[in-house]
């Protein structure tokens, strides 16, 4: 019996310690992007791990940054753009 239970223990063990990189993967994919949309100039925050894009009509839109991790840092990318003149509002 000790031994099932000892076999039981690592089994739980090893499942956990393969199931921890699975569950922390996705978090590295979030974070936020700046967007230029095209007829506008305006450029927008966006994140990124929402399931689908932003709507392009009746203008379309181009990723001018990186993916950073905070939201802070993606608005100051977009003050960035906006000192340099590369975008508006």
């Amino acid at each position: 019996m000790r031994r099932l239970t000892t076999l039981a223990a690592a089994a739980a063990l090893t499942a956990a310690s393969l199931a921890t990189p699975a569950l922390a993967a996705p978090a590295a994919k979030t974070g936020y992007a700046v967007i230029r949309w095209e007829n506008t100039g305006i450029c927008q925050t966006w994140n990124t791990e929402l399931q689908s894009k932003p709507l392009e009509w009746p203008s379309s839109y181009k990723i001018v940054s990186k993916p950073v991790p905070t939201f802070v840092e993606a608005t100051n990318i977009q003050l960035k753009l906006r000192d340099e003149r590369r975008c508006f509002l």
